[in-house]
């Protein structure tokens, strides 16, 4: 395949600074990684925190975002085996690992220190061409939508991963805090692809429906209740049995401490910059609660997660627009305003 020497990108220099839709220098792929011609890219929560700056852990600088990329292997590097010219393939958040520390030898590679973070310590894909190490890098089966499957590389992964945290049996409750979101509309459907009742959370009439829309039984609508602990728990007759935290409300977090039900899990995966969550002692001795951190998922779980998209048990809601408008895009998302999850055309 013919590789040009650039190509158009979003970049910024200093964090908070201006969102720059250049050209600059197609990467070259180091021995282990492929060069991806990504044809299309979520835009994440995560995104927007990568371009502030807000979060403890520093990006690299100047920085192309992006984590959600889908497109077409067009180069491979020397090291390289396991891939052809032509494959599709998708960039994750876990750009690539160590593959020797104890977190990456029992599949937790997401917890390696020297885990390397697409669009956060390696240049992302809001561009046209990215490279993912081999290893690392998601398998797309050939003919997929790539519009379609490219919120499901961290969107659709972190939510599985998350309902799998929960570690629930069919038929259970599960509640959605956040569930018109990006994440969110995925993890309802997730959910019901797995066998589980659905309580949604968010706020507005608008979300609600949408929520309903994508298997919903229940929806809490925060702006209109005074007792969000209270409808849940009578909802679902005694609280949800797992909880999967996608909003980035630390109030939100914090009540679903109150409403899980007793030997129930609540899973945090939002994260606002500084908040924290308490948990009182006796409560969660006595009501036998768990409150765990779920982050991303290992290269099985994105495989599964594939499979349950690949079998036409989810579909992702999107709005496609250019590249070129991807701080279009951050506003919306700063002002609360997005229904399900924008994608990016790279040649836009």
């Amino acid at each position: 395949m013919s590789i040009p020497k650039t190509q158009k990108a979003v970049i910024f220099e200093t964090n908070g600074g201006p969102l720059l839709y250049k050209d600059i220098p197609v990467p070259t792929p180091k021995p282990n990684e492929l060069l991806i011609n990504v044809k299309y890219s979520g835009v994440c929560h995560t995104d927007l925190h990568a371009w502030k700056g807000d979060w403890p852990l520093g990006t690299k600088l100047p920085l192309v975002g992006g984590h959600e990329g889908a497109g077409v292997v067009v180069a491979l590097g020397e090291n390289v085996t396991g891939w052809e010219i032509g494959d599709y393939a998708g960039i994750k958040w876990i750009n690539g690992s160590c593959l020797q520390c104890e977190y990456c030898r029992t599949a937790h590679e997401s917890n390696c220190p020297d885990a390397d973070l697409s669009g956060y310590t390696h240049d992302g894909s809001f561009q046209q061409y990215a490279t993912a190490d081999a290893v690392q890098a998601a398998r797309i089966p050939k003919g997929t939508d790539l519009a379609l499957v490219s919120p499901i590389l961290c969107a659709g992964i972190t939510v599985y991963k998350a309902l799998k945290t929960a570690d629930l049996t069919a038929g259970q409750w599960v509640a959605i805090s956040g569930a018109a979101g990006g994440l969110g509309s995925l993890a309802i459907q997730y959910a019901k692809a797995m066998g589980y009742r659905v309580v949604g959370i968010d706020g507005g009439a608008d979300k609600g429906e949408f929520a309903k829309s994508l298997g919903a039984e229940v929806f809490v609508d925060f702006t209109k209740t005074k007792d969000v602990v209270g409808d849940v728990l009578k909802a679902t007759g005694g609280g949800a049995h797992g909880v999967i935290n996608v909003s980035v409300s630390e109030l939100a977090m914090q009540q679903s401490v109150d409403y899980v039900r007793p030997t129930g899990t609540v899973v945090l995966v939002g994260l606002p910059a500084g908040a924290k969550v308490s948990a009182s002692v006796f409560s969660s001795v006595v009501r036998t609660i768990s409150i765990k951190g779920s982050y991303v998922g290992n290269r099985a779980d994105s495989a599964e997660a594939i499979d349950f998209f690949s079998r036409g048990l989810i579909k992702c809601p999107i709005k496609i627009v250019g590249l070129s408008e991807l701080a279009n895009v951050y506003e919306l998302m700063e002002q609360g305003k997005i229904l399900g999850r924008y994608v990016v055309d790279t040649s836009k």
